[in-house]
């Protein structure tokens, strides 16, 4: 008798309490899921606007050039270093600039 396979329980349509927002993007043609923080959504449209450039096209220069281990990983790393960079600061957290006078 052939052994009979198991199905998986129905998952629970209750909404879940993570506070991820989960978002289809196609890199390099492929289409991929990708769990980020809405703020960090926020966050990457606003860079993509700024370089007049596709969402898609700019999670796709991203996942080129990604040195972490993951697809997330490597967009949280890519926004950290944007938003460091425009506020003159570098990887050490040091000033990189000095701030204009007010």
């Amino acid at each position: 008798m052939a052994p009979t396979s198991r199905r998986r329980a129905p998952r629970s349509r209750e909404p879940s309490a993570s506070p991820l927002t989960i978002r289809n993007v196609v890199v390099a043609g492929h289409r991929t899921s990708v769990r980020l923080e809405p703020v960090m959504w926020e966050a990457l449209r606003e860079i993509a606007r700024g370089r007049d450039m596709a969402l898609n096209d700019l999670v796709t220069e991203i996942d080129r050039h990604r040195g972490a281990p993951s697809l997330t990983a490597a967009i949280r790393v890519y926004i950290v270093d944007f938003y460091r960079s425009a506020a003159g600061v570098d990887a050490s957290g040091t000033q990189a600039i000095a701030p204009l006078p007010m």
